[in-house]
């Protein structure tokens, strides 16, 4: 079930947001090159840019994951959820910032096969966890743990649910529109 209803939230600035808004948008702009439009939307409600932003960035810094793999997390989540900006945003920033194999994007987005054996498993306990909402089974954490990741690595993944859950929420209320830099990568589910 899709939401049918225009919802019209004012894209927000660094002119017109709230000073805590605005500092999390200049920062933004300073560090990417650009305020993609989700956060521009978030922006409205400073709870959720700041606690998306800054849930964002200790996860990065934090996880227990390497850039690839916590690329890996966010598309399997976002595929998940059916979230096509998160799918456009994470595809160009796993091709072009983290280096993850095209490969392996190309068989996130497209449900196929992933040809690196613990990413895989990496990918398959994010969308079982996200699937399942945190109701794994057994079998799930057994496979997950066998391929070389430690409960700590459990922990990540539900950072990492917490984290997309924000953004892909968003998204699917409010419809965001997938920015330039990302159009490379759009992602329609089939």
């Amino acid at each position: 079930m899709s939401i049918t209803r225009t919802m019209n939230l004012e894209p927000k600035t660094t002119e017109n947001a709230d000073a805590i808004s605005s500092q999390i948008l200049e920062t933004t702009q300073k560090k990417l090159g650009l305020i993609p439009n989700m956060y521009t939307g978030m922006a409205n409600n400073t709870a959720l840019l700041d606690g998306y932003v800054s849930a964002y960035s200790s996860f990065r810094a934090n996880s227990g994951f390497n850039p690839q793999e916590q690329e890996v997390v966010f598309l399997s989540i976002a595929f998940e959820n059916d979230c096509e900006y998160c799918m456009a945003a994470h595809s160009f920033v796993g091709d072009k910032m983290t280096n993850v194999p095209i490969e392996v994007t190309n068989a996130i987005r497209n449900n196929t096969e992933i040809p690196n054996e613990k990413l895989k498993a990496l990918s398959t306990f994010s969308r079982a966890i996200t699937s399942k909402r945190g109701l794994p089974t057994d079998v799930d954490i057994d496979n997950f743990i066998n391929a070389g990741y430690t409960e700590k690595n459990i922990l990540g993944v539900i950072a990492g649910v917490g984290i997309k859950t924000m953004s892909n929420y968003f998204n699917h209320i409010f419809n965001t529109p997938v920015d330039e830099a990302f159009k490379s990568r759009v992602w329609k589910k089939k």
